[in-house]
């Protein structure tokens, strides 16, 4: 992970003054990791390329963990692209209730402006629902697990104290 003071000092990073010095951006608790996550995930699936800059703004804005915002839109790499968003567009036709089309996904602007025009409305209300279902998934999932660590934790540590004590 890239160090937090390096990142406050850049020169382009300067516009945003204080927020960068928020310490739920750089932390690991539950509330900015799992805020963090979920911010991602949403942010995966819109599709755009300034993917990356909507979860930084977003998690700013939201005060979650940046680190952890920005680098879950990774999911979508180049080679999970396609099909993460004709998923998302088979989720748009079955909530609208629209018969699916064929189309072959390229990433150009002459694909963009044929095939994108045809099928827009259930592409991007595929994408707000996916994202907004992974997002869910995602922080209850985070929530939980680090939940589960603590009890664990706890629990662990409770047998270290009976261990002592009786030996002692």
């Amino acid at each position: 992970m890239p160090d937090h003071h390096r990142i406050r000092e850049s020169k382009y990073l300067k516009v945003f003054g204080k927020l960068l010095h928020d310490p739920n951006l750089w932390h690991f608790n539950r509330r900015s990791v799992s805020g963090g996550f979920a911010l991602g995930l949403f942010n995966a699936f819109v599709p755009l390329p300034s993917q990356m800059i909507l979860s930084g703004f977003g998690a700013i804005f939201l005060r979650v963990n940046l680190p952890i915002a920005v680098g879950t839109v990774w999911i979508t790499k180049p080679f999970t692209i396609p099909p993460m968003f004709y998923f998302t567009y088979l989720v748009g036709t079955w909530i609208l209730g629209v018969p699916a089309r064929p189309f072959h996904f390229e990433l150009s602007y002459d694909w963009l402006m044929e095939e994108l025009i045809a099928i827009w409305e259930p592409f991007l209300l595929g994408c707000f629902v996916t994202g907004l279902v992974a997002a869910i998934i995602g922080y209850t999932t985070v929530r939980i697990m680090w939940r589960l660590h603590i009890i664990q934790a706890v629990k662990e540590r409770r047998l270290r104290y009976q261990r002592s004590d009786s030996e002692g």
